[in-house]
């Protein structure tokens, strides 16, 4: 399952805008350009319309432990009576060769003023491992694994019996998984209608105005030129290495200063909230039926969830 802040952002350079379609209602009613709402920091940042037919990063949460837990119970009945419910894999090799992924904590960059001043477009040194948390529990043996994945293929358990086809991780996507109409749609419909409505909302007429507005004040505040604040939080200048930091200098920091800045002073981010609202409002209402049915497997996902974990 791909789990979203994921929500706010997609991964370097590709910003997979989060837009859509709904009633007036959705829009605070914030001072700023033209109706935009007032956005100076990423608690301010509104939910989007589309928001509603995707899990929110608690119940992606949620997911993850109802999907263990199932698992758990799985391998105790296959006899691993003391099988954790978030197991090592049975050896914890070196990962090489990492793709480096320059994550965005807003579809706009960086908003936060401090931490723009302290670490540019990067963050503190110190704390900069951003993979994900290490699992809680042991590590499994190989015979657990081959019993979780549905690798073994045998009766190589201790009570004998044969793991479930795609073993007992398998079989715990399959009960979360009951009942739903299209899995594939659920997972997948939602992201690329972002992909494809972030073409949009970078073409609409308000936010290349407000993009060019941006732009000027950053360079006019001694800050590098770019042309929105996506290119300018993930350029090549600020040399990210493969944990995505970046090297801090004093011309990145300048320029993530001004970035800021100036995000605060015309409302970017206001501007641009508002035009992805309106494409997506635009969007559920030329699609509706489907965007439902999307919305009516994820209550379906919700209720598995919380069978597993009552």
């Amino acid at each position: 399952m791909v789990t979203r802040r994921a929500r706010w952002w997609a991964a370097a350079l590709l910003m997979a805008a989060l837009t859509g379609c709904g009633s007036t209602a959705d829009t605070p009613s914030s001072p700023g350009a033209k109706g935009a709402p007032e956005v100076t920091d990423e608690k301010h940042l509104p939910p989007l319309p589309l928001d509603r037919y995707r899990l929110g990063n608690d119940e992606s949460r949620r997911w993850t432990k109802a999907q263990q837990r199932l698992a758990q119970r799985c391998m105790v009945d296959l006899g691993f009576t003391d099988f954790p419910a978030d197991p090592k894999p049975p050896s914890a090799p070196t990962v090489s060769g990492t793709l480096t992924v320059t994550a965005a904590p807003t579809p706009l960059g960086r908003l936060d003023l401090d931490k723009a001043e302290r670490w540019g477009y990067g963050w503190d040194p110190k704390v900069s491992r951003r993979r994900p948390p290490e699992p809680a529990g042991r590590a499994m043996t190989d015979r657990e694994f081959a019993a979780l994945y549905g690798r073994s293929g045998g009766r190589d358990t201790p009570s004998g019996r044969k793991p479930p086809e795609q073993g007992c991780s398998g079989q715990a996507n399959r009960r979360l998984a009951k009942g739903v109409e299209n899995l594939t749609r659920m997972w997948t419909y939602v992201s690329r209608r972002d992909a494809a409505l972030h073409k949009a909302v970078m073409k609409d007429r308000e936010v290349r105005r407000a993009f060019a507005t941006w732009s000027k004040c950053v360079t006019d505040k001694g800050g590098e030129r770019y042309p929105d604040p996506l290119a300018a939080y993930g350029a090549k200048a600020w040399g990210r290495g493969k944990d995505g930091n970046t090297t801090h200098t004093r011309r990145e920091v300048r320029t993530a200063v001004a970035d800021v800045e100036c995000k605060r002073e015309h409302n970017t981010a206001g501007v641009w909230w508002t035009a992805a609202t309106k494409h997506q409002r635009a969007d559920i209402q030329r699609n509706k039926a489907t965007y439902e049915a999307v919305r009516d497997d994820l209550d379906v996902l919700r209720g598995n969830m919380r069978e597993a974990l009552g």
